[in-house]
Protein backbone atom coordinates (compact mmCIF):
# COMPACT_ATOMS: atom_id res chain seq x y z
CA UNK A 1 0.00 0.00 0.00
CA UNK A 2 3.08 2.25 0.25
CA UNK A 3 3.73 2.86 -3.46
CA UNK A 4 7.29 3.52 -4.57
CA UNK A 5 6.68 6.54 -6.99
CA UNK A 6 7.22 9.89 -5.63
CA UNK A 7 4.38 12.21 -5.54
CA UNK A 8 5.68 15.48 -7.64
CA UNK A 9 3.79 17.51 -5.42
CA UNK A 10 4.18 18.33 -1.64
CA UNK A 11 1.41 19.05 1.03
CA UNK A 12 1.14 21.83 3.03
CA UNK A 13 -0.76 21.10 6.15
CA UNK A 14 -2.54 23.79 8.29
CA UNK A 15 -3.13 23.82 11.50
CA UNK A 16 -1.65 23.40 15.01
CA UNK A 17 1.62 21.77 16.75
CA UNK A 18 0.76 21.32 20.62
CA UNK A 19 2.01 19.74 23.85
CA UNK A 20 -0.26 17.44 25.93
CA UNK A 21 -0.19 16.94 28.99
CA UNK A 22 -1.85 13.82 30.32
CA UNK A 23 -2.42 13.35 34.09
CA UNK A 24 -3.75 9.65 35.52
CA UNK A 25 -6.27 10.72 38.46
CA UNK A 26 -6.47 6.96 40.41
CA UNK A 27 -9.74 7.44 41.31
CA UNK A 28 -13.31 8.77 39.99
CA UNK A 29 -14.45 11.83 39.76
CA UNK A 30 -17.49 11.73 40.36
CA UNK A 31 -16.60 10.44 44.32
CA UNK A 32 -14.99 13.66 44.58
CA UNK A 33 -17.14 16.59 43.05
CA UNK A 34 -21.06 17.05 45.21
CA UNK A 35 -23.56 17.53 42.92
CA UNK A 36 -25.37 19.87 45.44
CA UNK A 37 -21.85 21.92 45.17
CA UNK A 38 -21.51 22.19 41.60
CA UNK A 39 -22.26 26.23 41.08
CA UNK A 40 -19.00 26.34 44.05
CA UNK A 41 -16.63 24.36 42.91
CA UNK A 42 -13.46 24.19 44.24
CA UNK A 43 -11.59 20.82 43.94
CA UNK A 44 -8.26 19.31 43.60
CA UNK A 45 -6.98 16.34 42.37
CA UNK A 46 -3.72 14.32 42.78
CA UNK A 47 -2.85 12.70 40.08
CA UNK A 48 -0.17 9.81 40.15
CA UNK A 49 1.15 9.59 36.53
CA UNK A 50 1.94 12.21 33.95
CA UNK A 51 3.53 12.69 30.97
CA UNK A 52 3.91 14.81 28.01
CA UNK A 53 3.22 14.61 24.20
CA UNK A 54 3.95 16.09 21.45
CA UNK A 55 0.74 16.73 19.57
CA UNK A 56 -1.30 18.89 17.34
CA UNK A 57 -3.19 18.16 13.46
CA UNK A 58 -0.42 19.90 11.42
CA UNK A 59 2.36 17.82 12.94
CA UNK A 60 0.79 14.63 13.66
CA UNK A 61 -0.61 14.25 10.14
CA UNK A 62 2.90 15.52 8.90
CA UNK A 63 4.50 12.70 11.04
CA UNK A 64 1.77 9.75 9.88
CA UNK A 65 2.89 10.99 6.35
CA UNK A 66 6.71 10.73 7.12
CA UNK A 67 6.27 7.48 7.30
CA UNK A 68 4.34 6.30 4.43
CA UNK A 69 6.90 8.56 2.29
CA UNK A 70 5.05 11.30 0.92
CA UNK A 71 7.06 14.81 1.21
CA UNK A 72 4.75 17.05 3.78
CA UNK A 73 5.15 20.21 5.17
CA UNK A 74 3.12 21.64 8.80
CA UNK A 75 2.50 24.95 8.47
CA UNK A 76 1.52 26.42 12.18
CA UNK A 77 2.75 28.93 14.53
CA UNK A 78 4.14 27.91 17.78
CA UNK A 79 5.45 28.98 20.92
CA UNK A 80 9.20 30.26 22.76
CA UNK A 81 9.09 27.29 24.51
CA UNK A 82 8.88 24.87 21.53
CA UNK A 83 12.82 23.93 21.89
CA UNK A 84 11.83 20.20 22.97
CA UNK A 85 9.25 19.90 20.23
CA UNK A 86 11.56 20.74 17.62
CA UNK A 87 14.03 18.59 18.52
CA UNK A 88 11.47 15.77 18.29
CA UNK A 89 10.26 16.80 14.93
CA UNK A 90 14.52 16.84 13.63
CA UNK A 91 14.85 13.47 14.65
CA UNK A 92 11.88 12.00 13.26
CA UNK A 93 12.51 14.01 9.85
CA UNK A 94 9.57 15.86 10.12
CA UNK A 95 10.17 19.22 7.83
CA UNK A 96 10.17 22.79 10.06
CA UNK A 97 10.55 25.33 7.39
CA UNK A 98 6.66 26.91 8.30
CA UNK A 99 6.70 26.98 11.68
CA UNK A 100 7.00 30.14 13.10
CA UNK A 101 7.83 31.50 16.29
CA UNK A 102 6.22 33.65 18.30
CA UNK A 103 8.45 34.90 21.02
CA UNK A 104 5.97 36.68 23.60
CA UNK A 105 3.74 33.09 23.88
CA UNK A 106 3.66 29.42 24.60
CA UNK A 107 2.75 26.58 22.26
CA UNK A 108 -0.58 25.50 22.23
CA UNK A 109 -1.08 23.27 25.11
CA UNK A 110 -3.47 20.96 26.33
CA UNK A 111 -3.47 20.10 29.08
CA UNK A 112 -6.03 16.09 30.17
CA UNK A 113 -7.07 14.96 33.43
CA UNK A 114 -8.13 11.40 33.13
CA UNK A 115 -9.81 9.05 36.41
CA UNK A 116 -10.21 5.67 36.14
CA UNK A 117 -13.80 5.59 34.00
CA UNK A 118 -12.06 7.50 31.55
CA UNK A 119 -13.68 10.74 32.19
CA UNK A 120 -11.73 13.75 31.19
CA UNK A 121 -11.23 17.35 32.34
CA UNK A 122 -9.61 19.31 29.96
CA UNK A 123 -7.91 22.82 29.62
CA UNK A 124 -6.20 24.28 26.05
CA UNK A 125 -4.24 27.04 26.09
CA UNK A 126 -4.01 28.05 22.47
CA UNK A 127 -0.59 30.09 22.94
CA UNK A 128 0.38 31.12 19.67
CA UNK A 129 -2.18 28.91 17.24
CA UNK A 130 -4.06 32.78 18.08
CA UNK A 131 -1.58 33.91 15.25
CA UNK A 132 -1.78 31.30 12.72
CA UNK A 133 -3.12 33.45 10.32
CA UNK A 134 0.40 35.43 10.47
CA UNK A 135 1.55 32.66 7.84
CA UNK A 136 0.22 32.41 4.23
CA UNK A 137 -0.34 29.69 1.56
CA UNK A 138 2.11 31.56 -0.95
CA UNK A 139 4.80 31.26 1.48
CA UNK A 140 5.27 27.65 0.46
CA UNK A 141 6.76 26.54 -3.18
CA UNK A 142 5.47 23.45 -4.87
CA UNK A 143 2.43 22.35 -2.94
CA UNK A 144 0.09 20.04 -4.75
CA UNK A 145 -2.64 19.20 -2.25
CA UNK A 146 -3.60 21.60 1.63
CA UNK A 147 -5.37 20.68 4.69
CA UNK A 148 -7.06 22.85 6.85
CA UNK A 149 -7.04 21.52 10.20
CA UNK A 150 -7.92 22.90 13.67
CA UNK A 151 -6.36 26.04 13.89
CA UNK A 152 -6.64 29.56 14.72
CA UNK A 153 -10.13 30.67 13.77
CA UNK A 154 -8.61 33.23 11.41
CA UNK A 155 -5.84 31.00 9.95
CA UNK A 156 -8.36 28.70 9.08
CA UNK A 157 -10.78 30.96 7.11
CA UNK A 158 -7.74 32.69 5.97
CA UNK A 159 -5.61 29.58 4.11
CA UNK A 160 -8.77 28.11 3.10
CA UNK A 161 -9.43 31.31 1.24
CA UNK A 162 -5.82 31.17 -0.16
CA UNK A 163 -5.65 27.58 -0.91
CA UNK A 164 -8.72 27.82 -3.21
CA UNK A 165 -7.20 31.44 -5.12
CA UNK A 166 -4.12 29.57 -5.60
CA UNK A 167 -6.10 26.61 -7.26
CA UNK A 168 -4.56 24.06 -4.23
CA UNK A 169 -6.64 21.40 -3.70
CA UNK A 170 -7.55 20.60 -0.01
CA UNK A 171 -9.00 18.83 2.65
CA UNK A 172 -11.21 20.98 4.64
CA UNK A 173 -11.13 19.13 8.22
CA UNK A 174 -12.47 21.41 10.71
CA UNK A 175 -12.17 19.14 13.83
CA UNK A 176 -12.27 20.66 16.98
CA UNK A 177 -12.60 23.91 15.82
CA UNK A 178 -15.99 23.00 14.43
CA UNK A 179 -17.93 25.14 17.02
CA UNK A 180 -15.95 28.44 16.54
CA UNK A 181 -17.79 28.92 13.03
CA UNK A 182 -21.32 29.60 12.35
CA UNK A 183 -23.31 27.86 9.06
CA UNK A 184 -22.56 30.49 6.52
CA UNK A 185 -18.81 30.12 7.38
CA UNK A 186 -18.96 26.04 7.61
CA UNK A 187 -20.96 26.55 3.71
CA UNK A 188 -17.82 28.60 2.39
CA UNK A 189 -15.50 26.12 4.01
CA UNK A 190 -17.33 23.27 1.88
CA UNK A 191 -17.91 25.35 -1.30
CA UNK A 192 -13.71 26.31 -1.29
CA UNK A 193 -12.67 22.67 -0.67
CA UNK A 194 -11.70 19.84 -2.66
CA UNK A 195 -12.73 16.85 0.21
CA UNK A 196 -14.21 17.39 3.90
CA UNK A 197 -13.58 15.05 6.83
CA UNK A 198 -15.14 14.53 9.57
CA UNK A 199 -16.16 12.03 12.42
CA UNK A 200 -19.44 10.56 12.65
CA UNK A 201 -20.27 13.53 15.47
CA UNK A 202 -19.18 16.48 13.81
CA UNK A 203 -20.96 15.29 10.40
CA UNK A 204 -24.24 15.62 12.69
CA UNK A 205 -23.18 19.56 13.86
CA UNK A 206 -22.10 20.04 10.04
CA UNK A 207 -25.25 19.06 8.64
CA UNK A 208 -27.03 21.05 11.60
CA UNK A 209 -25.16 24.26 11.22
CA UNK A 210 -25.20 24.39 7.33
CA UNK A 211 -28.25 23.21 6.70
CA UNK A 212 -27.49 21.18 4.29
CA UNK A 213 -27.71 17.32 3.74
CA UNK A 214 -25.26 14.85 2.52
CA UNK A 215 -25.96 14.93 -1.21
CA UNK A 216 -26.08 19.20 -0.70
CA UNK A 217 -22.50 18.81 0.17
CA UNK A 218 -21.27 15.89 -1.70
CA UNK A 219 -22.65 17.74 -4.77
CA UNK A 220 -19.75 20.29 -4.00
CA UNK A 221 -17.04 18.12 -3.23
CA UNK A 222 -15.24 15.35 -4.97
CA UNK A 223 -15.61 13.03 -1.73
CA UNK A 224 -17.20 13.35 2.01
CA UNK A 225 -15.51 11.21 4.15
CA UNK A 226 -17.27 10.53 7.75
CA UNK A 227 -15.44 8.00 10.49
CA UNK A 228 -17.28 5.85 12.70
CA UNK A 229 -14.67 4.92 14.84
CA UNK A 230 -14.31 1.11 15.23
CA UNK A 231 -17.26 0.89 13.58
CA UNK A 232 -15.05 1.75 10.14
CA UNK A 233 -16.18 5.08 7.65
CA UNK A 234 -17.77 5.89 4.84
CA UNK A 235 -16.63 7.68 1.66
CA UNK A 236 -19.59 9.70 -0.18
CA UNK A 237 -18.72 10.44 -3.80
CA UNK A 238 -21.36 12.05 -6.03
CA UNK A 239 -22.08 8.30 -7.67
CA UNK A 240 -21.03 5.86 -5.14
CA UNK A 241 -20.69 5.36 -1.73
CA UNK A 242 -18.12 2.93 -0.07
CA UNK A 243 -18.22 1.49 3.34
CA UNK A 244 -14.55 1.08 4.60
CA UNK A 245 -14.31 -1.56 7.40
CA UNK A 246 -11.74 -1.09 10.16
CA UNK A 247 -8.75 -2.56 10.84
CA UNK A 248 -8.03 -4.57 13.98
CA UNK A 249 -5.58 -3.09 15.63
CA UNK A 250 -2.64 -5.36 17.28
CA UNK A 251 -3.48 -3.42 20.88
CA UNK A 252 -6.28 -1.02 21.90
CA UNK A 253 -3.61 1.93 24.04
CA UNK A 254 -4.35 5.46 23.27
CA UNK A 255 -6.51 6.44 20.68
CA UNK A 256 -5.55 10.13 20.52
CA UNK A 257 -4.28 11.09 16.96
CA UNK A 258 -6.11 7.94 15.44
CA UNK A 259 -7.85 10.69 13.33
CA UNK A 260 -5.06 12.80 12.06
CA UNK A 261 -3.15 9.33 11.28
CA UNK A 262 -6.11 8.29 9.65
CA UNK A 263 -6.26 11.50 7.49
CA UNK A 264 -2.79 10.97 6.11
CA UNK A 265 -3.67 7.59 5.01
CA UNK A 266 -6.78 9.20 3.08
CA UNK A 267 -3.66 11.73 1.82
CA UNK A 268 -1.40 8.76 0.50
CA UNK A 269 -3.99 7.26 -1.36
CA UNK A 270 -5.20 10.58 -3.38
CA UNK A 271 -1.62 12.31 -4.00
CA UNK A 272 -0.95 8.31 -5.39
CA UNK A 273 -4.33 7.93 -7.41
CA UNK A 274 -5.49 4.97 -5.26
CA UNK A 275 -8.93 4.36 -5.84
CA UNK A 276 -11.85 5.12 -2.83
CA UNK A 277 -11.73 1.77 -1.70
CA UNK A 278 -8.11 1.20 -1.57
CA UNK A 279 -7.34 4.79 -0.08
CA UNK A 280 -9.78 4.24 2.74
CA UNK A 281 -8.61 0.95 3.87
CA UNK A 282 -4.88 2.24 3.80
CA UNK A 283 -6.44 5.57 6.44
CA UNK A 284 -8.63 2.60 8.15
CA UNK A 285 -5.05 0.76 8.82
CA UNK A 286 -3.42 4.02 10.21
CA UNK A 287 -5.64 5.18 12.31
CA UNK A 288 -5.39 1.25 13.55
CA UNK A 289 -1.15 1.27 13.79
CA UNK A 290 -1.83 4.73 15.53
CA UNK A 291 -4.38 3.19 18.67
CA UNK A 292 -1.79 0.54 19.68
CA UNK A 293 0.72 3.39 21.15
CA UNK A 294 0.52 5.89 23.28
CA UNK A 295 0.63 9.70 22.14
CA UNK A 296 -0.16 10.61 18.61
CA UNK A 297 3.58 10.33 17.30
CA UNK A 298 5.26 7.54 18.84
CA UNK A 299 3.78 4.92 16.55
CA UNK A 300 6.20 3.42 13.65
CA UNK A 301 6.44 0.68 10.94
CA UNK A 302 8.15 -0.03 7.88
CA UNK A 303 7.07 -0.86 4.14
CA UNK A 304 7.32 -4.60 4.51
CA UNK A 305 4.98 -4.34 7.61
CA UNK A 306 2.56 -2.30 6.47
CA UNK A 307 2.29 -4.58 3.32
CA UNK A 308 1.56 -6.83 5.45
CA UNK A 309 -0.62 -5.55 7.87
CA UNK A 310 -2.91 -4.62 4.90
CA UNK A 311 -3.01 -8.08 3.62
CA UNK A 312 -3.74 -9.68 6.69
CA UNK A 313 -6.52 -6.45 7.77
CA UNK A 314 -8.12 -6.99 4.78
CA UNK A 315 -7.16 -10.24 2.88
CA UNK A 316 -6.35 -8.30 -0.04
CA UNK A 317 -3.38 -6.98 -2.39
CA UNK A 318 -3.54 -3.62 -3.74
CA UNK A 319 -4.32 -4.16 -7.28
CA UNK A 320 -2.94 -0.67 -9.17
Amino acid sequence: MIRTTTAKKSVLICGSAAYDSILLFPDRFKAHILPEKIHMLNVSFLVSEMRREFGGCATNIAYNLKLLGDHAYPMATVGHDFGPYRESLTRKGVPQDYLKVIDSEFTAQAFITTDLDDNQITAFHPGAMQHAHVNRVADAAGIGLGVVAPDGRQAMIEHAGQFAAAGIPFIFDPGQGLPMFGGEELRRFIEQATWVAVNDYEWQVLQHKTGWSERDIVSRVKALVVTHGADGSLIHTQTERFDIPSAKPQAVIDPTGCGDAYRAGLIHGILRGEDWATTGRIASLMGAIKIGSRGPQNHQFTREQFERWYRESFRQERTS
